[in-house]
């Protein structure tokens, strides 16, 4: 930045409210393409400051939807699209005051040819997902960008629908769609970005409470080396994810409901990989019990408990010895 701007910014935040909008402004633009010239996030981050010390409208949301309704080409609307995602986080009052026919225009895109187009549309989705009211309108978007998930192979894409997805209640009218596009969230999860496969756990963990996709997610193919996002090499953050889906699968295939039916799996399913007979799982999980995250450790010790005792795990299972397990159970 220049310095004469960083003189300039720090002279206009003269608050703690000021400053926390420039950090606002700079987060929101973090996970998309860069700003072009005239709205940088030092250039919204003014506006939302100048807001909040009088009180009134800047208009710059506005304008952009409106300018989002003329003919533009894709890279115009790409930046339109993309200062509406940082709009909507820094002037949150102008952004409540945008209309369901507002979000409409917004998720129109997602049907636009460009894939760069698309992704802005779905971050700007998910920034106007932080205003309660527009909830359900977005939600109506939900089939359109599990689609896309399925039909479009970007790392990019994938982490902006994964976070929408992540960041919305998902209503029962998309579950017969999030059935025929397991397969694509399995490929994401074991050959995406690092990004996207964390998108992509969260996502099969909170299906995973859903009684009535457990054996969709469980009998969904893997790859033979599915094991390895178990690895302790792999980074913390994805191990945490990758072991409270084990978690919550466990959990789930050992309820009373799930256990009144007789299931078949896949031999190369994901319930074979972590819970069939010559699963590596429990090797795994006693490698990640001495992990040099304490966090790794804790979800580790978790599945162990909810594979021991899978009617109880979470409630009233008894702890496991961590150096008990570290000693191969010899003790």
């Amino acid at each position: 930045m220049d310095l004469t701007i960083r003189r300039g910014v720090v002279g206009l935040a003269t608050g703690a409210g000021a400053i926390y909008l420039i950090y606002k402004a700079i987060q929101a633009g973090m996970n998309s393409r860069p700003p072009s010239p005239t709205s940088s996030p030092v250039c919204i981050a003014r506006l939302a400051i100048e807001r909040e010390r009088h009180g009134r409208d800047s208009g710059e949301l506005r304008r952009l939807l409106s300018s989002l309704e003329q003919k533009q080409d894709d890279y115009s609307k790409s930046m339109i699209l993309h200062s509406i995602t940082r709009c909507v986080y820094l002037l949150e009052a102008e952004a409540s005051a945008c209309s369901s026919e507002d979000i409409r225009l917004v998720g129109s895109l997602l049907d636009d040819k460009d894939t760069g187009v698309r992704i802005q549309a779905l971050n700007a989705l998910k920034a106007f997902a932080g205003i309660r009211k527009f909830r359900l309108k977005i939600q109506e978007h939900m089939v359109k960008v599990l689609e896309l998930l399925s039909s479009v192979w970007d790392p990019e894409l994938h982490v902006a629908g994964l976070r929408l997805l992540n960041g919305l209640p998902l209503p029962d009218f998309t579950h017969p769609q999030l059935r025929r596009v397991m397969p694509s969230l399995m490929e994401i999860l074991q050959t995406g970005s690092v990004l996207a496969q964390v998108q992509a756990l969260r996502l099969l963990s909170h299906l995973a409470q859903k009684s009535d996709l457990l054996y969709d997610i469980l009998n969904c193919q893997v790859r033979p080396d599915f094991l390895n996002l178990f690895q302790p090499t792999q980074p913390g953050g994805l191990l945490c994810e990758a072991l409270v889906l084990a978690e919550r699968l466990s959990e789930g295939r050992g309820s009373p409901h799930y256990q009144a039916v007789q299931w078949e799996y896949n031999e190369q399913s994901l319930h074979a990989a972590l819970f069939g007979d010559t699963s590596r799982l429990a090797d795994r999980l006693l490698a990640l019990v001495v992990h040099p995250e304490e966090e790794v450790q804790i979800h580790a010790c978790k599945v162990i408990v909810s594979l021991q005792f899978p009617s109880e795990a979470g409630s009233q299972a008894r702890p496991v010895d961590p150096s008990f397990l570290a000693d191969g159970g010899t003790r």
